[in-house]
């Protein structure tokens, strides 16, 4: 009998993380004809993204409040908490083990087509490059940067787009977060100055069914 009773209990916890997704690529209502002359050069192929990382609406069972950013990189998604229980899923690019951070920070920057300087690490590891990259389609940080801050420093954090969509779903990147450039430019769109990112720990990926709370009730920290 109790193995019995454990069967059911088991199957109960499955049927209860079970959520519903719909899949919705993004928008095109946010390309400005900036965009679409640049996108329309774009050095790569159009990557055929895997189903699970395009983007799908979600129902959301964790408290953060709507507005918020929470990045699972286990898991490789980014949400973007909405209201009635439901977030946007983009799928990402993460960094490789030890390359990544994570924590609560605020979006403390914001630009489009950004430029990049990259950092000696990065010139050591991936270079030789320029001292400084203009932004456009060649650009690894691709058509927008959000810039995470935490206590009013920059964290070196970025969410940003990429001219390499076909390592959406994996772990390849210096530490930040990458998504397709129209993912990103439909995030951009939809966020603001101070919006609050929270990025989960290695090990602390999130499930339907064994929720991890970042945020209780919502509420931002610094």
């Amino acid at each position: 009998m109790a193995s019995w009773k454990f069967v059911i209990l088991g199957a109960g916890l499955l049927l209860s993380g079970c959520i519903q997704t719909t899949l919705e690529p993004a928008p095109t209502a946010s390309l400005k004809p900036h965009d679409r002359e640049l996108l329309a050069r774009a050095p790569y192929a159009q990557a055929r993204i895997p189903e699970p990382f395009q983007r799908h609406i979600v129902d959301y069972h964790r408290r953060e409040a709507p507005g918020t950013i929470v990045i699972d990189t286990d898991n490789r998604y980014l949400y973007l908490v909405q209201a009635d229980r439901k977030a946007i899923r983009f799928g990402v690019t993460v960094g490789e083990e030890a390359q990544g951070w994570s924590g609560v920070a605020k979006v403390g920057s914001m630009a489009e087509w950004p430029g990049w300087t990259p950092t000696p690490g990065e010139q050591q590891r991936l270079g030789p490059f320029p001292a400084h990259v203009p932004g456009g389609p060649q650009n690894p940080m691709g058509a927008r940067g959000l810039y995470l801050y935490a206590d009013g420093k920059d964290t070196l954090y970025r969410i940003h787009g990429t001219n390499q969509p076909e390592y959406i779903g994996q772990a390849i990147s210096s530490g930040c977060i990458r998504l397709t450039n129209e993912d990103v430019i439909d995030l951009y769109s939809r966020v603001k100055l101070g919006t609050p990112v929270v990025v989960l720990a290695p090990g602390q990926g999130d499930s339907p069914y064994s929720p991890k709370l970042a945020l209780t009730g919502g509420t931002g920290r610094e």
